[in-house]
């Protein structure tokens, strides 16, 4: 039964002929609904991000220079997207979206937000189209709550969750793994938990058997009690950051793969989108569609409720 968090904040004004395809979000909400994978009552928006939250994971100078404009043209430059209002709206709504996904999964075993998986945000610094680090800010407040004991993240977006790594690099408590091109962006490294770097080209049958031999194994050591999943399609073959060579059937086994898993083993996972830069917009949005619809196959198709907890974020949002 998964909840489904979106937003018109998602969206940016960007420049034409930008690489970052912000039309995926609003299209992926569109194309769920036409093909009948969810009906319109399980969508959601998830507010904003409590600063109380954000402040968590992110140091202050930071967080403030994003909330009052005041990075540098530098940091704005590793950024990759333009300094205003809109963005520090998008990246708190997104952050609320997997935060939202997190208190929900405890509850109905799975939900996923239609963004997120910003894993390039640092403690103190964004990077590569990441404001702000939504899957860190979402499990240190399970963390902090005491929701959850152990959180594994499970990262297989194309590119090396850095930024998450960095953030729980002393944090016991929050075990990462990321499964990533190991020749590609970022150039500098940080070391997860776990990294598993994989050769440029590999293709589907490869890469589903060293993730099938690898990912049973690290949750029998782990032993975690809640899993967030950044499900990247940026895995592709077409994908024009990418360097791997998966299909869309591929990559939809993959995430069939890690679900599975999780409902079988009934760890609550919150799903976030990650990357996906494809020639072909349709190509993305189709690869994140079955995400979701693999989500729905294992957890079924009851009605989104709503959270019967009073202390709900979106009503202490940062503004």
């Amino acid at each position: 039964m998964p909840c489904l968090a979106t937003s018109e904040r998602y969206t940016l004004d960007l420049p034409p002929g930008h690489r970052f395809p912000i039309a995926k979000y609003e299209l992926i909400r569109q194309q769920l609904l036409w093909r009948g994978i969810a009906p319109p009552e399980d969508f959601y928006d998830p507010g904003l991000c409590a600063e109380q939250d954000v402040l968590r994971v992110h140091t202050a100078d930071y967080w403030h220079k994003v909330r009052d404009l005041q990075l540098s043209a530098a940091e704005v430059r590793r950024l990759g997207l333009p300094q205003n209002r809109q963005l520090v709206l998008r990246s708190l709504s997104s952050s609320a979206g997997t935060l939202q996904s997190a208190r929900r999964a405890l509850r109905d075993g799975v939900a996923l937000n239609l963004a997120g998986g910003t894993h390039h945000a640092f403690a103190d610094r964004g990077e590569g189209f990441c404001v702000l680090n939504d899957l860190a800010i979402a499990a240190a407040y399970l963390l902090h709550h005491r929701l959850a004991g152990q959180v594994l993240v499970v990262d297989l977006d194309v590119h090396q969750g850095d930024g998450t790594a960095s953030i729980f690099g002393a944090e016991p408590r929050v075990f990462t793994f990321s499964m990533h091109a190991g020749a590609n962006y970022p150039l500098r490294k940080e070391q997860s938990d776990l990294d598993v770097p994989l050769p440029l080209g590999m293709s589907d049958v490869d890469y589903l058997a060293l993730l099938g031999s690898t990912l049973p194994g690290l949750l029998d050591r782990v032993q975690p009690d809640f899993v967030f999943y950044q499900a990247g399609v940026d895995v592709l073959g077409t994908d024009k950051l990418g360097k791997l060579a998966l299909t869309k059937a591929g990559c939809r086994a993959r995430d069939e793969l890690v679900l599975g898993l999780c409902h079988a083993r009934s760890l609550p996972v919150a799903v976030s989108m990650g990357g996906g830069y494809s020639e072909k917009i349709g190509d993305i949005v189709d690869a994140h569609c079955h995400t979701f619809e693999a989500a729905y196959a294992l957890w079924g198709s009851a009605p989104c409720r709503p959270l019967p907890f009073p202390d709900d974020p979106a009503s202490d949002a940062a503004t």
